[in-house]
């Protein structure tokens, strides 16, 4: 191999595996590595995960990355960047160990702590404080119930950290915080910048004390220490800079360099961007927030909850035939449900599926929202329930760039990038939703560590040019045209998918509470 003189290494902690490249200069992959991650139920509505195994995995992609690229390689590294899932509450000691799993985004035991909070602050101020909707994924309803179900562990924490965060303390020895990930924790107070003292008076907490200063993106923030170059086979000294959410990191390894662009992360949840011209109101369902993108210098940002997962989902919980008819025949499960999906007509013949597994982000923000299948009769095929969950992810989509839209955004072509863009048959669907192309990105340019070695790049002055090294690095495999047929179907039925939901919004609420009083009844020890 050419040893080129400079490289860099980008990374992402995402909820169902970590992965990483080093990236060389001329924007080619030297090496790559993953590793599977848990996730921990301890009871109704629980999501965590173990920080603990979030920096043994590290370490051991770390170890694949410098066997596969070579010392050579490694000792041209010249900056990492680090991205990481969001929201995460970990907290910490004043050594850094971690006091207890990590409540993920994906947590929802802390709904009543949220209600609390906008009891006492008031819905509307909340929203324009932290600009964006309420909701229980986000941290200060996750703070309060900490304090107040685990106090003894309260007692003993130093710092909360993000995921990244906790990564990057074990590379440097120094505990941050990225200003992305800082904006969507509804901690911080959007119109000062500044963690807010109003809403750490009423969950009791000391916001500046317990988290860290919010740190731009690309600075950096410490260096490899010696220690963590002893454990990972990583160079002492290399620079690490503060990284962001695999929200920000992904807008980056979609490509996106004009308006009229959007672009989508889709993987085991979806990660949309739409550029804009102007900022958005605080007080909308989906705000904008700065884009450092030439020529784009706002970006909505929108998160949709279930749509990678309802099909592993799927797979796993009603598949059982299709998955044995594919060990039989040793086909792949997706490849097979792609294939499968088309022998039905667009619409699954009336059956709507809603993706709600976890309740819903963007573009209606709550936690008791619940999947559903609507439309099930006699009829109803195998290939209906298959294509129902593809077409129900894209209803989600519109769902999102409709609001955007609405708010200023456009969206012109859809840029893909992670798992989905496997899928022909779902970005087909996508593309005869939203009556746009749908642009699949290579494997190899379009996953989200290359969106963190394009920003850590950009700052150690290895991709001086952000934009050209974009074009380079971020190539298209194949743009998937809108299916005229199917797109007028997608125009008749949509309204349904959001007037049945809003129709139920009521019922699913209190229908969440009920359940959960009774879960609690049945079992006191998940109280």
């Amino acid at each position: 191999m050419n040893v080129l003189d400079n490289y860099v290494l980008g990374m992402d902690c995402g909820t169902t595996n970590i992965k990483a490249i080093i990236l060389g200069q001329d924007g080619k992959k030297v090496a790559e590595a993953s590793r599977p991650s848990k996730f921990l139920t301890p009871g109704p509505n629980m999501q965590e995960q173990d920080a603990n195994d979030w920096w043994r995995q590290s370490k051991e992609i770390f170890q694949s990355l410098v066997a596969q690229a070579g010392q050579e390689v490694v000792d041209r590294i010249r900056g990492i960047s680090i991205s990481s899932h969001t929201v995460t509450l970990l907290p910490v000691d004043e050594n850094g160990l971690p006091l207890r799993n990590a409540m993920t985004y994906q947590d929802g035991r802390s709904a009543r702590e949220l209600y609390q909070i906008l009891t006492k602050m008031g819905f509307d101020h909340f929203v324009n404080t932290v600009g964006g909707q309420p909701s229980v994924s986000f941290l200060p309803c996750k703070l309060l119930w900490f304090k107040r179900h685990e106090p003894e562990l309260f007692t003993r924490t130093y710092k909360f950290l993000q995921a990244s965060s906790f990564i990057n303390f074990k590379l440097t020895g120094k505990m941050t915080q990225d200003v992305d990930q800082a904006t969507r924790t509804q901690c911080l107070d959007m119109n000062t910048m500044k963690w807010s003292k109003e809403i750490g008076d009423i969950i009791g907490i000391d916001l500046d004390k317990y988290l860290p200063e919010p740190q731009s993106v690309d600075e950096i923030i410490g260096y490899v220490t010696d220690q963590a170059a002893a454990e990972t086979g990583l160079k002492a000294g290399i620079p690490v800079v503060a990284g962001c959410s695999d929200a920000m990191a992904s807008l980056y390894a979609t490509g996106m360099s004009k308006l009229g662009e959007a672009g989508e992360s889709s993987g085991t949840t979806s990660l949309v961007f739409v550029g804009s011209k102007e900022k958005s109101p605080l007080d909308i369902p989906v705000v904008t927030r700065p884009c450092s993108i030439d020529g784009m210098p706002w970006i909505f940002d929108a998160p949709i909850q279930t749509s990678g997962a309802a099909l592993k989902w799927y797979i796993d919980k009603f598949a059982a035939e299709e998955r044995a008819y594919c060990d039989e025949h040793h086909l792949n499960i997706y490849n097979y449900l792609n294939e499968q999906a088309l022998h039905t007509d667009p619409g699954s013949n009336g059956l709507f599926f809603f993706p709600y597994l976890l309740g819903e982000r963007a573009p209606i923000w709550n936690e008791y929202c619940r999947s559903m299948f609507i439309g099930l009769s006699m009829t109803t095929t195998r290939e209906d329930l298959t294509r129902s969950i593809f077409e129900g992810t894209a209803y989600a989509l519109r769902h999102v760039i409709t609001t955007v839209k609405e708010s200023g955004g456009r969206c012109d072509a859809l840029r893909i990038c992670g798992g989905g863009a496997k899928s022909k048959t779902w970005s087909k669907i996508k593309a005869s939703m939203l009556h746009c192309p749908v642009y699949l990105l290579n494997e190899d340019s379009g996953d989200v560590p290359v969106g963190d070695a394009l920003i850590v790049g950009h700052k150690v002055g290895v991709f001086p040019d952000l934009t050209e090294a974009v074009k380079s690095v971020v190539k298209v495999d194949e743009v998937i045209q809108p299916n005229e047929e199917w797109a007028k179907v997608y125009d008749q039925l949509y309204p349904y998918y959001v007037n049945m939901y809003q129709s139920l919004d009521a019922n699913l609420r209190a229908l969440r509470q009920t359940v959960t009083d009774i879960q609690k009844d049945l079992h006191p020890e998940y109280r």
